[in-house]
């Protein structure tokens, strides 16, 4: 009887442990907490033009001027594309995390969540390197391959007060 009372214990110990959140990530989380604007996407480490769509969602041109809402009690969130010729305008709901992936920077990953928050994108999710964070500006990074050339993403946000 002993033995299972012991083999418990040590598996909620296990649990708790594995499912905790570091204290940088805490960190990073609650600075993000709050609404943020992405006032423009730019594109480093290649020159030219280009048509991109992020996310599987909307031209990059749409997302400037998205505002971005992030929940760090349940981390939930949403961003908001206004409506456009070229965009198709609306609330897309997201369940977060910040990911502290090893030999790598701070990652903020996403998903697309309904607005019961069950997932619809069938685990299909989004990372992005954490280039700067502060309590007003972040500036997030993702590599991308652009035929046949990698290129870096670059989302920058002011926080809204």
């Amino acid at each position: 009887m002993k033995a299972r009372k012991y083999i418990g214990m040590a598996i909620f110990a296990l649990l708790v442990v594995s499912c905790s959140v570091s204290k940088s990530s805490r960190q990073q989380q609650n600075i993000l907490s709050g609404s943020w604007i992405l006032n423009n996407v730019s594109y480093e480490g290649t020159d030219g033009m280009f048509k991109s769509v992020l996310f599987n969602d909307s031209q990059a041109i749409c997302f400037e001027g998205s505002q971005w809402f992030f929940r760090d009690n349940n981390n939930t969130g949403r961003y908001t594309i206004q409506g456009g010729s070229l965009c198709q305008g609306g609330d897309r709901f997201i369940k977060w995390t910040i990911v502290e992936p090893t030999n790598s920077v701070s990652q903020l990953q996403f998903k697309f969540i309904d607005e019961k928050n069950k997932d619809i994108s069938g685990g299909l999710g989004y990372r992005l390197d954490i280039a700067n964070l502060t309590e007003n500006q972040m500036t997030l990074k993702s590599r991308v391959n652009a035929g046949g050339e990698m290129v870096t993403l670059v989302y920058n946000f002011t926080k809204q007060l």
